[in-house]
């Protein structure tokens, strides 16, 4: 039996949680704070106190000018004039990859070709008990390369070890002359379907790998133990709960992942709500049972379904477009499945009833997954909740069809704000003028009746709901541009870019029942922060401070105490002072 959420903040093991448990039937009072949560029918709601029990489950909310019951109530938390919210739910994230890229070499916030090379020999030098030299995070396009990075330029630097670095979006890797003669990949080498092998003049390989032949030099990569996947997801987790997070999306697990998230249940150091998402049929046997898993450890751990992929991504040109590149024309980008792969494989995960989730990019690729959920939606009626991921360019041409199912089974539009800031002059150069108005569509595809739930994929971006937010609302960048915003029709407004990352993003991975919302029977997740989007500028709500992170009625950070918030840290629980 798992340990009740009002023990669980932040112990380290069941024995603690039992010395530290308070007594049965002890409600808990959290008012003076300003709130807001999303009501059933989408909108904002204001709040002023709530009440949950003994096992963390929320009992009453009382809008302002009402009085909390005071019966049953033990203990009372302060919320000292405090903006209170919903605890934040992130759609589509990579918990590993997050903990990982954490851990190990990270060039994302590089501005030059030269920087990642320092960065990388710094490494390197700091490093030399690695076998291998393993980050990711480059981005050519960020350094106005106008090319791809060379395995030549890694030699420079690292000529004896190999270096395996992956793209920012994961859908390109960049490998030094050691790391290639390791994999054995040489000018003979074939790219499997799906990916594609970058060459020099001569025809050797010139150091990069898209989409599926990246493992070719993968599969040689050391791969981490148990302790090392432990240590990355305790790592995320705190990342997430600083940032108001207190579930999210995993777009992808591995066997390995699973086994680490139900490691730490088991031990009772997973605090954050994960709904899973297999990567691969393979994978979703191999966890998963005749279905989705029952939600365990109360409520913070459920197989769901499984990831698959359609396409690659833009910056590497690997997302399919129904016509060329504009940048490069020679090319329309990589199908990773036909449509009667993609529909074998989405119908074998549906008549088991997993949740199916789709990665799609490109408007060919999103096409053809959108022609392929409709034809399932024949044979697998009633409430679906097909998913796409990203869905960053459909062609308008597409939408009704989309529209349609909505109507018929249900579909998400997983979509990650950041993406269109950080993407917007490569999403520009890569697709020309005439194929904008299918990009980033927020608005469009919530008019077709499908369910926008937000995310960061992380670690591709930073998990940050705030930016999110921001973003949003404004469809500008941190500095402010292009004023007014690009493709500004595509703005949402507040409460819908609030439910994205809260009650839609539940809804989107079937927890609408469990968490997502501030109401009776829900789970007491909320957040304290300073600042409320409801109201302020996009550049104050990207300024947000969390304050505090409570899952399941308990703290699981303070910004007051961050290091007695982490999961490895002693246990800070709600008795005595917090109370």
């Amino acid at each position: 039996m798992p340990p009740r959420p009002r023990s669980l903040v932040l112990a380290a093991t069941a024995s603690a949680l039992t010395a530290l448990a308070v007594p049965a039937h002890a409600d808990t009072l959290v008012d003076n704070f300003k709130g807001q949560t999303i009501a059933p029918d989408g909108s904002v709601q204001p709040l002023a106190a709530l009440v949950f029990d003994d096992a963390g489950v929320i009992k009453a909310v009382y809008a302002p000018g009402q009085k909390p019951s005071k019966k049953g109530v033990k203990f009372h938390i302060d919320g000292q004039g405090r903006v209170l919210l919903p605890g934040l739910i992130d759609a589509h994230v990579h918990v590993m990859g997050t903990g990982f890229a954490a851990l190990t070499l990270d060039l994302s916030d590089t501005k030059s070709l030269a920087d990642a090379l320092n960065r990388i020999s710094a490494f390197a030098a700091a490093h030399p008990d690695r076998a291998w030299i393993v980050g990711r995070g480059w981005n050519q396009e960020k350094w106005s390369l106008g090319r791809f990075p060379t395995a030549a330029e890694l030699d420079a630097i690292v000529p004896g070890r190999p270096v395996w670095l992956e793209r920012v979006d994961g859908h390109a890797g960049w490998a030094n002359t050691a790391a290639l003669k390791a994999a054995g990949v040489s000018a003979a080498s074939k790219a499997p379907a799906g990916g594609s092998i970058e060459h020099d003049a001569a025809g050797a390989p010139s150091g990069v790998l898209v989409d599926t032949a990246m493992d070719l030099v993968g599969k040689s990569v050391p791969a981490p133990g148990p302790r090392d996947y432990d240590l990355a997801l305790a790592t995320a987790q705190r990342l997430f709960f600083q940032r108001g997070l207190t579930a999210v999306a995993d777009m992808g697990s591995s066997v390995e992942d699973w086994l680490a998230f139900r490691r730490a249940g088991d031990a009772n150091q997973l605090y954050v709500r994960i709904m899973s998402y297999a990567g691969g049929i393979d994978a979703m046997k191999l966890i998963g049972g005749p279905g989705p898993s029952p939600w365990l450890y109360a409520d913070r751990l459920r197989m769901n379904g499984v990831k698959l992929y359609m396409d690659g991504a833009l910056g590497s040109r690997g997302a399919w477009l129904k016509a060329p590149y504009a940048d490069k024309p020679d090319t329309r980008g990589l199908p990773q499945l036909s449509q009667t792969q993609l529909g074998n494989l989405m119908s074998r995960a549906a008549m088991d009833d997993f949740q199916v989730a789709v990665h799609a990019i490109g408007d060919a690729g999103n096409a053809l997954l959108l022609n392929a959920i409709d034809d399932l939606t024949h044979t697998y009626k009633g409430d679906r909740r097909w998913r796409i991921e990203h869905a960053q360019v459909i062609d308008p041409a597409d939408w009704p069809i989309m529209a349609q199912i909505a109507r018929n089974g249900g579909i998400v539009a997983s979509m990650q704000p950041l993406h269109q800031t950080s993407d917007r002059l490569m999403a520009e150069a890569r697709l020309g003028p005439d194929r904008l108005k299918g990009a980033y569509a927020w608005k469009s595809l919530k008019a077709t009746g499908a369910t926008l739930a937000f995310g960061s994929d992380t670690p591709v971006e930073l998990p940050d709901p705030w930016a999110g937010l921001a973003t949003a609302i404004s469809r500008e960048d941190e500095n402010g541009n292009p004023p007014g915003g690009w493709q500004p029709q595509e703005k949402v407004d507040r409460a819908t870019a609030l439910a994205g990352y809260t009650a839609q993003a539940a809804y989107a991975g079937f927890a609408e029942r469990k968490f997502g919302r501030l109401a009776p029977g829900l789970r007491a997740d909320f957040i304290f922060v300073d600042t409320d989007p409801m109201t302020a500028q996009p550049a104050q709500i990207r300024r947000t401070r969390v304050l505090e992170t409570w899952i399941g009625g308990g703290k699981v950070w303070s910004a007051d105490k961050p290091d007695a918030a982490s999961p490895a840290a002693n246990p800070e629980t709600k008795s005595g002072k917090n109370r």
